[in-house]
């Protein structure tokens, strides 16, 4: 199996910084309460001073769907879906270790990251633009068809794993309790993504590691190495 974005996406995208994450032996049974008190603690800094819209890794984010045709207020990205949640509610609901964790660490981090049950995908993920034929699924179950040229994460049976890019995940392979295997995407479209992404993919991988006791694969893509094999 593998990752990747399509050229065009790098044609139209550059200054795009992926880093993707490859982990086995996921599973509910651990308590990863500790580390999502200190990211939230992290994001309660950040957002003391300023609000989401201003950080620059969401106004990144704000451009980028703008470019999209998506007006950046009404499709935000995940990563200010959560801050926004987290600074009205000073909390986010707990769904599943990893996700929660992984939501901890994209709210301090201010970047979007989506954790995807690998068993869910048909031979390889990319990140492309929509044909208008490929299939999505809802957390509630529904089906819905991705607009034409809408940024998608598709497979290769034509299943949307994602729709507008970084907005919303699919029911279909969301992270639950039968998950073992996942596939962590984190992108940054700010200018200092390099090191900020790094950073990210670098913590999430420890984390993982202390509470899983697994080792990760990972790495930080870009147009000259745009793939992924895991």
């Amino acid at each position: 199996m593998h990752f990747r974005h399509s050229a065009e996406i790098w044609r139209d995208f550059p200054e795009l910084v992926p880093a993707v994450l490859y982990a086995e032996g996921i599973h509910r049974d651990v308590s990863v309460e500790p580390q999502v008190a200190r990211f939230n603690t992290i994001a309660e800094s950040r957002l003391a001073s300023t609000t989401e819209s201003e950080l620059p890794e969401i106004r990144a984010w704000r451009g980028t769907f703008s470019r999209m045709g998506l007006k950046p207020t009404q499709y935000r990205c995940a990563s200010e879906s959560l801050l926004r949640r987290f600074r009205k509610e000073r909390a986010l609901p707990r769904i599943h270790p990893l996700v929660d964790l992984c939501n901890a660490i994209s709210l301090a981090f201010a970047i979007p990251v989506a954790a995807i049950d690998v068993s869910e995908v048909a031979e390889y993920l990319e990140v492309r633009y929509a044909e208008g034929g490929e299939t999505y699924v809802t957390f509630s179950g529904a089906t819905e068809n991705p607009d034409k040229n809408e940024v998608i994460f598709a497979d290769q049976a034509g299943q949307a794993h994602a729709r507008r890019w970084t907005n919303r995940q699919s029911g279909l392979s969301a992270v639950r309790d039968t998950t073992a295997t996942v596939l962590i995407v984190a992108e940054g479209m700010h200018e200092t993504a390099p090191e900020d992404v790094g950073k990210l993919t670098a913590t999430l991988a420890d984390e993982l590691g202390a509470a899983w006791s697994t080792t990760p694969k990972t790495a930080l893509l870009s147009e000259s190495t745009p793939r992924f094999e895991f």
